[in-house]
């Protein structure tokens, strides 16, 4: 089970190398699905993975000059206190209910890369500063509820509304993910219990599988690939949904799971 949970860790990581970004957004199923975890602990694993992997992305993206970094350290540090509220809020939702909220957030990113990246125009003003805040919070209440980067959200953001340059959108984005993910983790210390040596491993795993996916992206066609992914994350993400069902059949009646024991979710899905 070792062995298949870090060639998957791999898999996730070529997937975020070729597509920069979206891969993160299976790791909480993969490890409560097919790895067994409980969706509380793997919500919280998950961040140090997506935080990694991210920041590693992002050193690539400044080395070639697309990353912005008053603006990642600006929109960063507000979203930074989103994830640790969302992290803290999280206390009060079953690891059921959170798996559905992560469901209908996979259904939202399904969509975004179908559509592909937003094109937006340098040329017009900024939005208004209180509009620019809501939207880091929301990426960052997003990244402690639910363990995702969330770049498909802070993407569209830095580009419609910061009127950054796509490219720089996206490295700028990978630096924001790294910044909520470890704000998110820090709100979960204490309230789970982290298998440190298993994780280690798993994060190794996925960042060998970021730089290879980073060597693999010019021989890809990314229009296909973001398509496939799509398809692939709907399938994901209605699976997340009906094994969940119940939250939707008895919202507000849902028991609370113990943060430390397996969700009743956590079946095996074959692969």
């Amino acid at each position: 089970m070792i062995i298949l949970g870090f060639g998957l860790a791999a898999l996730i990581g070529i997937s975020l190398g070729l597509l920069g970004g979206g891969g993160s957004i299976l790791t909480v199923p993969i490890f409560v699905y097919v790895l067994g975890f409980g969706a509380k602990p793997a919500i919280a694993m998950t961040l140090p993975v997506v935080g990694t992997t991210s920041f590693i992305g992002a050193l690539s993206h400044w080395r070639e000059g697309n990353l912005d970094l008053r603006v990642a350290l600006l929109f960063g540090a507000v979203a930074m206190i989103g994830a640790f509220v969302g992290a803290r809020l999280a206390h009060f939702l079953s690891g059921a209910e959170q798996l559905a909220i992560l469901g209908v957030v996979m259904l939202a990113a399904a969509v975004s890369m179908l559509r592909g990246r937003p094109e937006g125009d340098a040329s017009l003003p900024r939005r208004p500063f209180v509009v620019i805040l809501a939207a880091a919070v929301a990426v960052g209440l997003l990244t402690g509820l639910v363990g995702i980067g969330g770049g498909f959200l802070a993407v569209p953001a830095l580009v419609l509304l910061v009127r950054t340059p796509i490219k720089q959108a996206v490295g700028t984005s990978l630096l924001v993910i790294a910044m909520n993910s470890a704000a998110g983790f820090a709100g979960y210390v204490g309230q789970v219990a982290i298998p440190w040596g298993f994780l280690t491993g798993f994060t190794a795993m996925a960042t060998v599988g970021v730089l290879i996916g980073t060597r693999m992206v010019r021989h890809v066609s990314q229009q296909q690939l973001r398509r496939a992914f799509a398809v692939f994350l709907f399938a994901m993400a209605f699976f997340v949904l009906y094994q969940n069902r119940a939250v939707f059949r008895h919202s507000g009646a849902t028991p609370r799971a113990s943060s430390n024991a397996p969700d009743s979710t956590a079946t095996a899905i074959l692969i």
